[in-house]
């Protein structure tokens, strides 16, 4: 199983709220962000980590490259990344591409919470929808909505998802930033960027246009940090059970 991490971002909000660091730095219960995700997917059976990260933070960079040397926990990490600033985090995707086009991939974005457990059954569930040929991707979903634009995702009653809005559309469920996808999946994007289309919704819409079978997984809470307060939201999340 391939994973890609989006961490491009400038985390602009996130400064105005007086936090210096970098987002991908930005730790949580003493560990930086992105670390805490690259030990979650070396913890499922990755066989290649693939970054995005700015040209703005030269930290991440030497992060990242320390990481390429040292490991993390004494465990040697398949990883590899990219420096390129990008318009949006489909754009980020895009710069990716190359590396998933050949396995079953997993991609989020660099300040996804979720709980481990759960974490590890989806990708069990997504390992064995590309074996069996019977999607083309599983999304992770939450009805846990604290997110300033959340995109409410539609589902039929045997959970195959059905379109993505960017209202309530009586939806209970709303993504929660976690793609799991087939290399069938990169046609779609190239066609998005190709049509000079942007946002990750706009994928994910185009994804049910262009006929794909998509299965929403559901979370009991997925948490994106992009204020000084989502910290402690993250904290408390993490420590009353989400190990």
């Amino acid at each position: 199983m391939k994973y890609a991490i989006i961490a491009a971002g400038e985390g602009s909000r996130l400064a105005k709220d007086g936090v210096s660091l970098p987002k991908p730095l930005v730790k949580v219960n003493g560990v930086p962000i992105i670390d805490r995700l690259i030990r979650i997917f070396m913890n499922n059976n990755a066989t290649g980590i693939y970054v995005i990260c700015n040209e703005i933070n030269p930290a991440v960079q030497s992060h990242l490259a320390e990481i390429q040397e040292n490991g993390i926990d004494g465990k040697k990490v398949p990883l590899h990344y990219i420096v390129k600033s990008t318009p949006s985090s489909m754009h980020s995707f895009y710069e990716l591409r190359h590396f998933l086009q050949d396995e079953p991939f997993c991609l989020t974005t660099v300040d996804t919470i979720f709980d481990e457990k759960a974490f590890k059954s989806y990708i069990y569930t997504l390992q064995n929808v590309y074996m069996s040929g019977t999607a083309d991707g599983v999304m992770g979903i939450t009805d846990f909505i604290d997110d300033e634009a959340p995109l409410y995702v539609g589902m039929d009653e045997e959970d195959v998802i059905t379109g993505f809005y960017d209202d309530a559309h009586h939806c209970q469920y709303i993504s929660g930033g976690i793609y799991g996808l087939t290399p069938s999946s990169i046609d779609t994007l190239e066609r998005c960027v190709s049509r000079g289309e942007s946002r990750m919704r706009n994928f994910q819409r185009a994804l049910v246009v262009d006929g794909k079978r998509l299965l929403g997984y559901r979370f009991t809470k997925v948490l994106d940090i992009d204020h000084a307060a989502d910290i402690q939201k993250a904290e408390a999340f993490i420590n009353n059970g989400c190990v």
